[in-house]
């Protein structure tokens, strides 16, 4: 099924729910999605103190943009207000944040 229409709504009314799969402290608010072309706007909180498992490598579009906070991607240093667009196959992490951390992503399959 496609995206849906959607008009201007309140997205602080979406609950913040764990992400599956990855290590705990890690939530989404899924915007909007298309299950079956992989296409998924969301917004994703780290807590303060959390880490990823490892690197990431993965067969979709993924654009990134932090809103709050920072993170570490290895040992460079990611801040509030920087963007990442990574296309299918860059590697990228392992990830963690000190300060916790909120970003806009858009994943997408071209």
């Amino acid at each position: 099924m496609p995206k849906p229409e959607l008009e201007f709504f309140p997205v602080d009314d979406l609950p913040w729910v764990p992400v599956p799969g990855a290590p705990p402290g890690h939530y989404q608010k899924i915007l909007t999605e298309d299950p079956e072309k992989m296409c998924v706007t969301r917004l994703l909180k780290v807590d303060p103190g959390c880490r990823s498992a490892g690197t990431f490598v993965h067969d979709f579009w993924e654009e990134v943009y932090i809103l709050e906070g920072s993170q570490w991607d290895g040992d460079r240093h990611f801040r509030k207000g920087m963007y990442a667009c990574r296309p299918p196959g860059m590697r990228h992490g392992p990830y963690r944040t000190d300060e916790g951390c909120v970003t806009f992503e858009i994943r997408y399959v071209r």
